[in-house]
């Protein structure tokens, strides 16, 4: 009866947090429910869009109504890992002291992370795995919750370096932003004539209540059919696999790990829960399909020339 309560506690603050958030940042419905899945999942987010998609935005705005620690950091060709995690300072007795870096926070916006080198992006990957930070062979925790928000740039190409996959697998979501229609992007230009737009957001959730919630999407029980159906469509992207389904036959090189199969479940419990049900179902682990995997497989130079992208392909394969 407790997790019942916890879950209709839960799905308010998500609609007070989708109506907050759509007060300061128009359209992008779809992302926005990503990022809420992932916030309450525990897990990361990479957004690829032009500029001017409002991700800052959408991030400080988030920050503000769950009550985070908010710190963003801006990848250049130049940062190097001490200027992300901390360094060792000598004080003034001479003795080594630990500066905390901005990866000490609770949400991490990651502005445009492809334009540093694999070197400074290795910094995170202990960050957004165990949640912790190794210096001097010292092992320091992260607050929680602690949540990275990615942003990648899909036109520049000069001065950026593509993610390292064990990276890319450290990623929830891959989420593709899209340009407003014409009526938000109306909408969205009268509403920078409104001095309201600047007023302060107050925070709908604290810390620990979002961990709460975090904890009720885990233990949110799935049956035998959604769990297996989300392996099978993991396992039906890998090539040379037993499971393997004649779109990667024919269009992949790589395909997801295990994680992506955790991940799924994961996404789809929230997603339930978002909507109002105890237990997901497959329409569930159909609708996080696209962002779990797309970024998990590697389509093939045959995808390429027909103008196949990676989303193309999972939703292909999770039709059938």
């Amino acid at each position: 009866m407790e997790d019942v309560r916890l879950a209709a506690s839960f799905f308010e603050d998500v609609q007070r947090l989708k109506k907050a958030i759509a007060s300061r940042v128009v359209g992008q419905e779809k992302t926005i429910d990503l990022l809420l899945n992932a916030l309450f999942s525990g897990g990361h987010c990479l957004l690829v869009g032009v500029p001017g998609l409002a991700k800052t935005r959408l991030v400080q705005t988030l920050a503000a109504l769950v009550d985070l620690e908010y710190k963003r950091i801006q990848f250049t060709p130049d940062l190097m890992p001490s200027d992300v995690i901390g360094t060792e300072l000598l004080d003034q007795d001479r003795n080594f002291k630990f500066s905390r870096g901005p990866i000490f926070a609770n949400l991490i916006l990651a502005d445009e992370i492809n334009r540093t080198p694999p070197k400074t992006q290795s910094a995170l990957l202990e960050a957004m795995q165990e949640e912790t930070v190794s210096v001097a062979g010292i092992s320091y925790e992260l607050p929680k919750p602690f949540f990275v928000l990615a942003t990648q740039n899909p036109i520049e190409q000069e001065g950026t370096y593509p993610l390292p996959e064990a990276q890319l697998d450290r990623f929830l979501f891959m989420i593709q932003l899209d340009y407003p229609s014409f009526a938000e992007e109306v909408q969205l230009v009268r509403m920078t004539e409104k001095t309201a737009l600047l007023e302060t957001q107050q925070a709908i959730l604290h810390a620990n209540v979002l961990m709460n919630y975090q904890e009720l999407v885990k233990r949110v029980p799935v049956s035998d059919l959604v769990v297996e159906t989300a392996v099978r469509w993991v396992q039906q992207t890998r090539v040379g696999h037993e499971n393997t389904s004649a779109i990667a036959k024919e269009f992949i090189t790589w395909g997801a790990g295990p994680r992506a199969s955790q991940n799924l479940i994961l996404s789809a419990k929230c997603h339930a829960l978002m909507h109002g049900r105890y237990s997901p179902n497959v329409e569930d682990v159909r609708e996080v399909a696209v962002p779990v995997l797309q970024h998990r497989i590697i389509p093939n130079y045959k995808a390429d020339s027909q103008g196949l992208s990676a989303a193309d392909l999972i939703r292909q394969l999770v039709q059938d």
